[in-house]
């Protein structure tokens, strides 16, 4: 067996602690002049030695920061590593293979080495092949992969006979670095001449005026696909590329990305954690699966269908590996009436009316109310008006028709960007404690519903500013439930979570909500999620920016086929985990589903 041991410097704290992994090591406490576990010569974090290391896991129950993690794996497989970032870091295991003719996509779990592989793919990181101490030479490495298909990608890649481009992960990153107006730095990208196509296709030419600071969360995820479409490059990578877009958005990004770069010549690598984008855009998959930034071993490639299938399954044929204890099952739920004998709703409206002098944009909503307990999806395109929705039911905004018969006093929002800012403390514990102090009580349920459940009670003492994508984003969840309110709105809670974390947070938000007896208001473009959180929903139509109408809250199948109509797609289920998946258009089932007006995923 080879022992995995990682130290999560971030979380490692000797000043703040009593070394209890050194102290209470049965290897240091027996033997005279050798040491399995130490502080670093610095004396800033602790350092396991994993030939000496005899894997009791004492260290990892009584470190009181939850820094240590220690994994034991099959030799064989140390024959695969590809990359380890230092001493007692995380290391990765074989690479997901670029081919040509089709789109290669990749899913697993964050921190399990998906960006680390699209930065060993596209050349932005050389892989030291777990040799961290004595980074082995291209030759080397090449001659590490012979047999392989990856060995004459690397070596193209070492001879710079590939040209590589890569869309980001976090959008909001480019915000900070680029400046100019859309149209001028896309133009400037451009190598083959297709900007204004490419503008047209994803719909952005309105913007071209525009500067890159102005752009909301969607526009700036569109305007970073076209930068990299407009590349002349041998291989593109897509760091989830469908983050802030609605439905309809991210299929034009997926068609864009099909129809813009030639498969047959070009590789094409997206990581997505939207399953049905996956599953549209791709024609092969490779799992990565482990335990988050300790370790990550990449799959062999699978067909699209299969591949998305195992990972849901949990097991993977090819490697005989169980990745899941459980699988993961879609279910379609057709909410029943809510009770509410007794019960006045939390808000109520009658048919309202709105209309912007400035850019004449109007907006028609229907008489609704929401009672306790219940959770109410909002789903429709961007800038169709469900935020002036959200603000005249908050009594912010006053309708031009139309009155709130209900309205709430306090309303908790969980922005639909997240980042550093909107924190007003420094540390994950200084937030939750500002929110409620139960949150970090580890005998009350707030602390196990929302900071165990949403990991957070791991990185307590983590800086704001440290904060990956994703774990700001499930800290803001917890933020804005643990917070005192009549109305939690919550804005794209999915956004740079991956499958597993998307149905925690689901099953998080539903149980405070009918915990308190309060309401939700979920705006979600991730159909699988809003499916399994939403009691009911609100769909909002109309053209983006001009004119935007809503329904009365529906039942989530009638919501559903009403919102899929609109956009002219229709999703069938799949036989084998019931998840939905995209028809092709012009497909038999499409135009079944569509002349029986079933257009979301029929029985």
């Amino acid at each position: 067996m080879v022992r995995v041991a990682v130290i999560d410097r971030e979380y490692c704290k000797p000043s703040k602690c009593n070394l209890e992994c050194i102290r209470f090591c049965p290897v240091n406490r027996t033997r005279r002049n050798v040491k399995a576990i130490e502080l670093s010569p610095d004396g800033k974090h602790a350092v396991i030695y994993e030939d000496v290391c005899i894997g009791c896991g004492i260290c990892v129950k009584k470190c009181p920061f939850n820094a240590i993690s220690i994994v034991n794996l099959p030799d064989e497989l140390e024959k695969n590593v590809v990359h380890r970032y230092g001493e007692n870091a995380f290391k990765l295991y074989n690479l997901p293979i670029p081919k040509t003719g089709g789109v290669v996509g990749v899913i697993g779990r964050n921190g399990s080495g998906k960006t680390t592989s699209i930065k060993i793919l596209s050349g932005l990181l050389k892989p030291n092949l777990g040799r961290y101490d004595n980074p082995p030479e291209w030759d080397e490495i090449i001659r590490s992969f012979r047999g392989t298909e990856l060995q004459t990608y690397l070596r193209r890649l070492a001879n710079k006979e590939i040209r590589t481009a890569v869309k980001i992960q976090y959008v909001e990153y480019a915000r900070r670095v680029l400046k100019g107006r859309v149209g001028e730095l896309l133009e400037k990208a451009d190598e083959r001449g297709i900007a204004g196509e490419v503008m047209d296709k994803l719909a952005i030419k309105h913007l071209k005026d525009r500067r890159i600071g102005e752009l909301s969360g969607g526009e700036l995820q569109k305007f970073l696909v076209a930068a990299v479409l407009v590349k002349d490059v041998d291989a593109y990578f897509f760091d989830e590329p469908c983050s802030y877009l609605d439905v309809r958005e991210r299929l034009r990004v997926a068609e864009a990305i099909r129809e813009y770069i030639d498969l047959s010549r070009k590789y094409v690598v997206v990581v997505e954690h939207d399953l049905m984008i996956l599953d549209y855009i791709s024609d092969h998959v490779a799992v990565i699966y482990g335990e988050p930034g300790v370790y990550g071993i990449v799959s062999k490639i699978y067909g699209v269908r299969a591949g998305i299938n195992h990972y849901l399954e949990g097991y993977l044929p090819a490697e005989n590996m169980r990745i899941r204890r459980e699988p993961v099952k879609f279910h379609i739920r057709v909410a029943e009436k809510t009770e509410t004998t007794g019960e006045y709703p939390v808000v109520k409206w009658t048919q309202l009316t709105k209309t912007y002098k400035t850019s004449g944009f109007k907006l028609y909503i229907e008489e609704g109310e929401v009672y306790p307990g219940e959770v109410l999806g909002i789903i429709g395109p961007n800038g169709i008006g469900k935020t002036t929705f959200i603000k005249i039911l908050s009594r912010n905004l006053k309708p031009d028709s139309g009155e709130v018969l209900v309205s709430v006093e306090k309303i908790s929002l969980k922005p639909q960007e997240v980042s550093p800012k909107i924190f007003p403390e420094e540390t994950v514990a200084g937030n939750l404690r500002k929110a409620d102090p139960l949150t970090l009580n580890p005998a009350s349920w707030l602390y196990m519903e929302l900071t165990r459940k949403l990991g957070l009670n791991r990185m307590l003492e983590r800086n704001i500013e440290d904060l990956s994508g994703g774990e700001l984003q499930k800290l803001a969840i917890a933020v804005a439930l643990a917070t005192p309110a009549d109305l939690y709105l919550l804005d794209e809670p999915s956004a740079y979570l991956d499958v597993e974390e998307r149905l925690s947070v689901a099953k998080v938000i539903r149980r405070i909500i009918e915990e308190k007896r309060k309401t939700a208001m979920v705006v979600e473009h991730d159909l699988m999620l809003q499916n399994y959180i939403s009691d009911k929903v609100i769909v909002f139509h109309g053209k983006p920016g001009v004119e935007g109408h809503t329904t009365q809250p529906m039942n989530i199948q009638e919501g559903f086929n009403k919102l899929l109509k609109e956009l002219g797609i229709t999703v069938r289920r799949d036989p084998q985990t019931g998840r939905p998946r995209v028809n092709k258009p012009g497909s038999y089932l499409d135009r079944l589903q569509k002349s029986t007006g079933k257009y979301y995923m029929p029985e």
